[in-house]
């Protein structure tokens, strides 16, 4: 019998205080992939659109517990960037949808590439039973999380 098998399980105050101090590390990894031209509150407004394209501003303001009026300030410069693009909705002239653009998406798969690179410097030291139970648990976090942040998108009351 192996010591992981007789580990007894983790409590979720547990794995949620090491997730927590993971993504601290991360951060710091993260943080020598420069996100220029893009500030972090920027960044967020790219991954919400990269995952719910076509949303309306209401929504994305909802999505990151802001203000309309901010999140717009924070899609202008976007725009103005050339990461985000602003449609007309087909349905009403009052309602704008939101997309990444074609140079946005290019931004975040750069990003995404500079940030694995940071990655790999550290998997590449763990020995490759923790990668796998690491991969494994990261597939279950990443597919509960997915659900309960769509879950929660579409629970919100909507507006245009």
């Amino acid at each position: 019998m192996t010591v992981t098998a007789s580990r007894p399980r983790p409590r979720p105050d547990e794995v949620a205080r090491v997730t927590s101090t993971a993504a601290e590390l991360l951060e710091v990894l993260w943080g020598r992939a420069s996100t220029a031209p893009a500030s972090a509150s920027q960044l967020r407004v790219l991954f919400v659109l990269e995952h719910q394209e076509g949303i309306n501003l209401r929504t994305l303001a909802d999505s990151l517990a802001s203000t309309p009026p901010s999140t717009s300030r924070l899609c202008d410069r976007l725009q103005a960037a050339g990461l985000v693009e602003r449609v007309v909705s087909a349905t009403s002239r009052r309602e704008v949808r939101l997309y990444l653009s074609r140079r946005g998406r290019a931004f975040l798969d750069d990003l995404r590439i500079r940030r694995e690179h940071e990655l790999r410097a550290v998997l590449d030291r763990m020995p490759a039973a923790k990668r796998t139970a690491l991969l494994t648990g990261l597939e279950a976090f990443c597919d509960t999380a997915a659900s309960q942040i769509h879950h929660d998108a579409d629970s919100s009351p909507r507006s245009a």
